[in-house]
């Protein structure tokens, strides 16, 4: 079983255990402000996502880990890779994403999660790519793929909502990890 650990956190598979916390982080508006249209998720609308994200791993061999704090075990929600079919025009690419838990903001989780998971994506899986992709205006997730030292290299509309799209890239060859 993957598990990747960082100074601070647990990167892992996803545990049933996940399910109540997972659906409580999609339940903020806050949280969902700049995810698809905004809407929140419920607990069904979760488990159907953590079926589609294991699906994924299995599938792929890489995925969307849980995120837990290594001091307490507590769920503060993920980090990881996918293929985003939503956005056909960037295929075939695999993306870097996260959704953490309002009160885990701006302490340096995502940034410490993400770059922990694009040292797998190069060393564990053999990618040279990766994107990300976030909506113009979202500000802390910018500032975590420039950490990342990602760049923009595309501006595009999302195919279902209409909402204008920033892709940022980088070469994992480049990368300093």
């Amino acid at each position: 079983m993957i598990e990747i650990r960082t100074p601070r956190l647990i990167l892992r598979r996803w545990h049933d255990d996940d399910l109540v916390p997972m659906a409580d982080i999609n339940a903020d508006p806050r949280v969902m402000e700049w995810i698809r249209d905004g809407s929140v998720r419920d607990l069904e609308a979760t488990a159907d996502d953590i079926e589609r994200w294991e699906e994924e791993w299995d599938e792929e061999g890489f995925g969307l880990f849980a995120v837990e704090l290594l001091a307490s075990g507590e769920l503060i929600g993920f980090v990881g890779l996918s293929v985003p079919e939503f956005l056909p025009e960037v295929l075939p690419a695999v993306e870097i994403g996260w959704r953490l838990g309002q009160q885990f903001w701006g302490q340096g989780y995502a940034s410490e999660a993400a770059h922990a998971t694009l040292e797998f994506a190069l060393q564990d899986r053999g990618l040279d790519r990766v994107i990300s992709i976030t909506r113009p205006g979202n500000e802390a997730s910018q500032n975590v793929m420039r950490k990342l030292g990602m760049e923009p290299e595309r501006e595009t509309t999302h195919p279902v909502y209409g909402h204008a799209l920033t892709v940022y890239a980088i070469d994992l060859t480049e990368f300093a990890a």
